[in-house]
């Protein structure tokens, strides 16, 4: 088994931000922090019998009409970087609300979440 690569405290930084941007963003209902955190091609799902996609644009859009600003009465998080390999990461984000889990892609513009399954605590 080969050796992981070497965690760089600025890649620690810019994935906790990231997701910070994400809740926070939503939170705040600020679509410019929201689109920072990512990924074009972003599926997010619902834990449950239907897994239905949320997609980087519907996200935006709810963003954009405050959607998430009912649910950020605490908005306490807890960011935990389970997994970091290269240009990889996994995230788990627990808020008042909601607990979910990211997996993140390095891109040319940052850290982006890629990949989002989610339920409500």
């Amino acid at each position: 088994m080969e050796a992981k690569p070497v965690q760089a405290e600025s890649d620690v930084a810019a994935i906790a931000a990231t997701a910070r941007d994400y809740f926070e963003g939503w939170f705040e209902g600020d679509e410019a922090r929201m689109e920072r955190a990512l990924h074009p091609d972003l599926v997010k799902r619902q834990a449950g019998e239907q897994l239905e996609i949320t997609t980087k644009e519907r996200m935006l859009a709810l963003t954009h009409q405050g959607e998430g600003r009912k649910d950020g009465t605490d908005p306490a998080l807890d960011i935990e970087i389970e997994d970091l390999y290269g240009d990889i990461a996994s995230v788990t984000v627990r808020s008042a609300v909601y607990h979910e889990y990211l997996q993140l892609v390095r891109t040319t513009e940052g850290w982006k979440i890629a990949n989002a399954l989610w339920q409500h605590t």
